[in-house]
């Protein structure tokens, strides 16, 4: 044997004169430090390890070759994780040994080949086989043929991505603090390092349906892009796009909180004349656009206009400067319609009762926006197609004959067959509906005509809140209206 053996041998001898450890204590609550799938940290010793090392020796000072210095490398593995005879005795499944990770397990096999020289000395090698399909991943390598993997989740169950703030999403996107989140997905404020300023990337759900919507709204914002590079209609603009880890990221301008938020932060309080003059100017601008260019928004709505710039320190407006956002659902007239679109206190009549829809729709949209900038509150707040109905013939009057003879059959339900009147209140309604939807006042007394700003108002509403969508005003025309003219 040779001495620096005979040492190594004497002072496992000595440590282990006891005899080795029958059992491995386990604490539970001290996880170990969450490593990545990429290169990780050693984070017992602190070195950078590369993926094929693994808790292998140092090569440097130890041989796989010599059968002692495989029994060292078993006693530091004992010592570092519970062993595979432990977990048997306990009934611990190797995947539950971290409890914040995901854990895999492979078999690894172990090849032992014999050589003889020409001198008569014989040299026995003892070679680890690892599991192809395993070898381009960061593992630990454990006595008794057992790999566990350690990996990191970026996804939660829904598909929604696990937002870290101060952790990067990208080498050039670092994440700062979460902004909003919906159906579609995420979006979070990001400091971009190459361009030097801060953004905002909505992450989309990894979920077929979503990133496919997801393209089309991409093709939707580069089309406005194309068309108005100068961002004259106030629609937002995409800086760019990229797919991370199987979400479709979008990238646009950091911009300030939406006028729906603010009416919350006002206690909603309606706007000044002034103040609802101009944002409806910009509202009708950006949707005049969107329709030359042969589009249908059928989501507008007070979250989907972002301010600009944030209110001044007594929450007023400084600034009436906005931003169209959210074309997800935006529709060329040449593609397909869904049967129902637009949030549920902004949809139009048409959808309701099934007769299909086009541009009209929005100017519907635009109108319920601009009677809540006035008053406060949204003009038909409700989540039931009879009752919506009910409060738009309590604020517009009855609804046209011929939309209910053109109705749908589900739609046919709400009206008696033969007086074709609408079927409001019936058995089920509650009493809160009864008295919510009679407290209703017509459009007229909501907004007095009582000046010439609230009488203009009261006029480009009255053709904006029509029935008969062919009847309605364009988002063109209504740009010309005395409304927009006074001073």
């Amino acid at each position: 044997m040779e001495p620096n053996e005979s040492k190594n041998r004497g002072w496992e001898n000595d440590f282990y004169k006891n005899g080795y450890p029958q059992e491995v204590i386990v604490i539970s609550d001290s996880p170990t430090p969450p490593p990545s799938c990429l290169p990780i940290q050693d984070y017992a010793f602190g070195r950078k390890r590369t993926q094929d090392t693994g808790f292998q020796p140092d090569l440097k000072r130890q041989k796989w070759n010599n059968s002692n210095h495989i029994m060292n490398q078993s006693i530091l593995a004992f010592h570092l994780f519970p062993s595979q005879i432990y977990n048997q005795q306990h009934n611990i499944s190797p995947n539950k040994i971290n409890h914040t990770h995901h854990t895999i397990t492979a078999t690894a096999t172990a090849t032992t080949t014999t050589t003889t020289t020409a001198t008569g000395t014989t040299t026995t090698t003892t070679t680890l086989n690892r599991p192809a399909e395993v070898k381009t991943n960061p593992f630990f390598f454990i006595p008794n043929n057992e790999i566990i993997f350690f990996c990191k989740v970026f996804d939660d169950k829904d598909g929604h991505y696990l937002v870290r703030p101060n952790e990067s999403l990208t080498p050039q996107y670092k994440i700062m603090r979460l902004l909003g989140q919906g159906t579609f997905g995420k979006v979070v404020e990001c400091f971009d390092r190459v361009r030097r300023k801060f953004c905002a990337i909505k992450i989309i759900r990894a979920i077929p349906k979503y990133r496919d919507a997801s393209k089309i709204e991409i093709r939707v914002l580069n089309t406005l892009k194309q068309h108005d590079p100068l961002n004259l209609n106030k629609c937002i603009h995409l800086v760019e796009w990229f797919d991370h880890r199987n979400h479709i990221c979008m990238v646009f301008e950091l911009l300030g909180q939406s006028v729906f938020d603010f009416l919350k932060s006002n206690q909603f309080k309606p706007f000044p004349q002034g103040q609802i003059q101009q944002l409806a100017k910009q509202l009708f601008t950006s949707v005049a656009f969107l329709h030359d260019l042969k589009l249908v928004h059928t989501d507008l709505k007070p979250e989907n206009i972002l301010l600009v710039n944030p209110p001044d320190k007594q929450a007023s407006l400084s600034s009436t400067d906005i931003r169209l956002i959210d074309f997800g659902s935006a529709t060329f007239e040449k593609d397909y319609h869904s049967a129902v679109v637009s949030t549920r206190h902004y949809r139009a009549p048409e959808i309701i009762l099934g007769l299909g829809w086009s541009y009209p729709c929005d100017i519907w949209s635009i109108g319920c926006i601009l009677v809540e900038f006035f008053t406060g509150d949204a003009l038909f707040q409700t989540h039931d197609n009879l009752e919506h109905l009910a409060m738009m013939h309590s604020v517009l009057g009855p609804i046209p004959l011929a939309m209910i003879l053109a109705a749908n059959k589900e739609a046919q339900k709400f009206f008696y067959k033969e007086s074709k009147k609408l079927k409001y209140p019936i058995t089920k309604t509650t009493r809160q509906s009864k008295k919510y939807v009679s407290a209703l006042k017509p459009l007229s007394e909501m907004i007095v005509p009582n000046n010439l700003h609230n009488n203009c108002l009261l006029d480009l509403l009255t053709k904006m809140l029509v029935y008969e969508p062919s009847q309605r005003i364009t988002a063109r025309d209504a740009l010309r209206h005395p409304f927009f003219q006074i001073a």
